[in-house]
């Protein structure tokens, strides 16, 4: 088999890229996916996100023992189906902050400011309330739909944005717009009541072109490589046969954050020393493969509300979730059209280690109308674990993380699981900053706005001194499962691929997904990789953007 390009990959980025790249009928290309179609029930039905973790479109990874947690091992879902995560994830459309991309730019990564990739964002998005949203940021022509949760709302989210309010946060109607901060209603990759992937907006209206081949269940074992060059790759089929690719044009890595750093390292690409010791020859020495892992880590307060019905947890009975799918086929309508998160928030608490701009946010509050409780035993992952009695919970989320981990191989076993090593909170600034947005999550969920509903967080006496909310830290903390860096786009020693994207010595071959970040962005990472991909397949196809009509489409020329 040969073709222009082979993409590895059918997540978000490689469904980007797919549709993109072969919309030149004249280029072959081929994309890869490990996983099956996204044939789930479970994955078009909003609600139903949390069943998704654990099941057969989930990698199910888990973390090293994490040394700052008590040496927890930590769970890592990874969506493995068409679309990838954007199958498995809370739909959440954030697309960051504007600083965290003219940081990269300013670090020698010409073309990526904000500036440069805000037509990147808009060329994908097709929001449909465009109207009530900041002019100028957002795009009504492209394939992804956004729109907040319009078929079904809890009364808790109204009063989260007015609780934020009352304590110092203010309003925000469109984080994605021309500020960031703020207290708002959640954007969704929602359309028509169902998930709206990467694979519905981009793989699936393209999947008939005759030079578009997708196969699935065929996992990528190596990058063939020749004389510097990436000519083709290796893969595993559902029947247990390997097969080749070649590729006349570009190999592109899509795998996301954990899975294409083993590959280049499978491959021989990476830390000389770590290929060795697991017996791979060293093909090309890049130190910065599989290193500086990032991740965001939420914890959580809870609180039981006086109103029956007000929350998620009243439709996780069976009863009730019987009623709840039987209006969602009927109708289209109410509970099962929402992701479980309902509003957010996002602010700047102290950071004791720097003076920053006002703009800069490092905390970010997830809003759901889930009662998750305050003493660690509900697993985030099992609807099971969850209580029943009505209530909700505020998230705060540590965005800007000072710790860094890293991927690694267990073996030269392309099957095998990498090894992987977050390092959550090594660094103490890290969990100060987090303990200060636990304090302030506490401040927002006492509001006078939540009078009407809070029968009052459990144990508030708990929650006195800082000692006190790290303890609760460490009985509820998860990652809110953003793994990005682990390619990093730059030009100092760790860095893995250049400003286009291409891997540094190998002729040929480049990383597109959220490995490529040098720096983790101010929120949910799902937008951001889109508009990685966008780029990506401009650089491949040597485009640019140049300009933004007033409606939002954007011209791209050669």
């Amino acid at each position: 088999m040969q073709f222009d390009y082979i993409i590895v990959g059918a997540g978000s980025a490689g469904c980007v890229l797919a549709n993109r790249l072969s919309a030149d009928p004249a280029v072959s290309v081929l994309l890869l996916e490990a996983g099956g179609p996204d044939a789930k029930l479970e994955i078009q039905i909003p609600a139903a996100y949390t069943k998704l973790h654990g099941s057969a479109v989930d990698w199910g990874f888990w973390t090293e023992p994490q040394t700052a947690l008590n040496g927890r091992r930590i769970y890592q879902p990874r969506g493995k189906t068409l679309g990838g995560c954007s199958s498995t994830n809370a739909m959440a459309y954030v697309r960051g902050n504007r600083l965290d991309y003219d940081d990269w730019s300013a670090s020698g990564n010409a073309g990526w400011s904000y500036k440069d990739l805000l037509p990147y964002f808009i060329r994908s998005e097709h929001n449909e309330q465009y109207e009530q949203l900041d002019p100028g940021y957002h795009g009504t022509e492209g394939p992804l739909n956004v729109t907040f949760a319009t078929r079904f709302q809890t009364p808790l989210a109204a009063a989260f944005v007015e609780s934020c309010k009352q304590t110092g946060i203010p309003g925000n109607n469109d984080y994605n717009g021309a500020q960031q901060a703020g207290a708002g209603l959640f954007q969704f990759t929602i359309k028509d009541g169902r998930r709206h992937s990467a694979a519905t907006a981009f793989l699936k209206p393209v999947l008939k072109r005759p030079n578009l081949n997708v196969i699935t269940h065929a996992q990528t074992t190596q990058i063939l490589i020749q004389n510097d060059r990436a000519t083709g790759v290796e893969f595993i089929t559902g029947k247990n046969q390997i097969q080749q690719a070649m590729a006349r044009r570009e190999v592109i890595l899509s795998a996301g954050a954990f899975h294409s750093p083993q590959l280049l390292m499978l491959s021989g690409i990476g830390p000389a020393e770590g290929l060795r010791s697991v017996g791979i020859p060293v093909k090309k020495h890049l130190s910065g493969v599989g290193q500086n892992l990032q991740d965001h880590v939420f914890t959580g307060v809870s609180s039981l509300s006086s109103q029956r019905a007000s929350s998620a947890n009243f439709h996780l009975k069976p009863l009730n979730q019987f009623k709840g799918l039987v209006q969602y086929f009927l109708n289209r309508n109410g509970p099962m059209t929402i992701s479980p998160l309902e509003a957010v928030a996002f602010l700047r608490v102290n950071d004791p280690s720097t003076e920053v701009q006002p703009d800069r946010i490092n905390m970010q509050f997830h809003f759901a109308p889930v009662h998750f409780g305050n003493d660690g035993r509900t697993d985030f992952y099992d609807l099971s674990t969850y209580p029943t009695t009505d209530g909700y919970t505020v998230l705060p989320t540590l965005l800007k993380p000072k710790s860094r981990g890293y991927i690694g191989l267990q073996s030269k076993n392309p099957l095998d699981a990498p090894v992987i090593q977050p390092n959550y909170l090594i660094d103490d600034t890290d969990c100060q900053v987090l303990v200060n947005g636990l304090r302030k999550a506490i401040e927002v969920m006492q509001a006078d706005a939540f009078g009407r509903f809070s029968l009052g967080i459990n144990h508030p006496t708990e929650y006195s001194s800082d000692d006190a909310l790290w303890q609760h830290i460490l009985n509820v903390l998860e990652p809110v499962y953003h793994p990005v860096g682990t390619c990093k786009m730059g030009h100092d020693e760790l860095a893995v691929v250049d400003a286009d994207l291409r891997v540094r010595g190998i002729e040929g071959l480049r990383v597109i997904d959220a490995s490529i970040m040098p720096t983790i962005v101010s929120g949910n990472t799902n937008a951001p990789v889109i508009m990685i991909a966008e780029k990506g397949a401009d650089l491949i196809l040597g485009r640019k953007i140049s300009r933004t009509n007033a409606v939002g489409a954007v011209t791209s020329t050669k």
